[in-house]
């Protein structure tokens, strides 16, 4: 009977539930909530709707890691699940933002230049300390991977808010903050395909395993 399967899943096991990666996904966790409260007052106050996109992205990037914390140490077949769960969540949420933006250009509101600029980088510099210390798991399963992609993502998204802030205030129009939001729906798109690409594979290869051994 062949035993590489269960190896191979108790290896993964093993390297996404050890403690300084636990840690790790508590410390983005407290980041991404307190980062959602910041940028949803932020985005009131602007009426960026760029900034109420990436309001929501940290949101769901906060649930991402609440998950991701859960899933520690289970078998290779919940954590699949649990990928698939966070992939459908991702696309929908990019689905959600491209519609505010396709709705923002019936409008006629110009966003605070400003608040964009100031709450992009506060939200960069969170995102990229972050980033750094999810580097190194980057490479792990389909879980560890939305981890890593949601994250990224997101450093780019503030990147892009940044700009957008001060394109507004150089043009006078809404044009650019609405163009970001479009940016961050297409990398929530993106990413969503990706991690549900790579959890379908790891479950094909499980079910390979499986039935190798018996």
């Amino acid at each position: 009977m062949s035993e590489c399967g269960c190896h191979a899943d108790q290896a993964a096991r093993s390297s996404a539930a050890e403690p300084r990666y636990r840690r790790i996904l508590w410390v983005a966790l407290a980041v991404n909530a307190a980062m959602f409260l910041v940028e949803v007052a932020a985005s009131l106050f602007s009426g960026s709707v760029a900034l109420q996109a990436d309001a929501l992205d940290f949101l769901g990037d906060a649930a991402n890691y609440a998950v991701g914390l859960i899933v520690l140490g289970l078998a290779m077949r919940w954590r699949v699940r649990a990928a698939l769960g966070k992939g459908v969540v991702m696309a929908l949420f990019g689905l959600w933002v491209a519609a505010s933006a396709i709705g923002r250009v019936l409008g006629d509101a110009l966003p605070q230049a400003g608040v964009m600029g100031g709450i992009g980088l506060l939200a960069l510099a969170a995102n990229f300390g972050v980033a750094v210390l999810l580097y190194r798991y980057r490479s792990g399963d389909s879980n560890q991977l939305s981890v890593w992609l949601c994250t990224r993502n997101d450093a780019i998204a503030n990147v892009a808010v940044i700009l957008a802030g001060l394109a507004v205030w150089l043009t006078g129009t809404r044009w650019p903050d609405i163009a970001v939001a479009a940016v961050i729906a297409g990398l929530g798109l993106t990413g969503a395909w990706r991690v549900i690409r790579a959890a379908m594979g790891e479950h094909r290869a499980a079910g390979t395993s499986i039935a190798a051994a018996e």
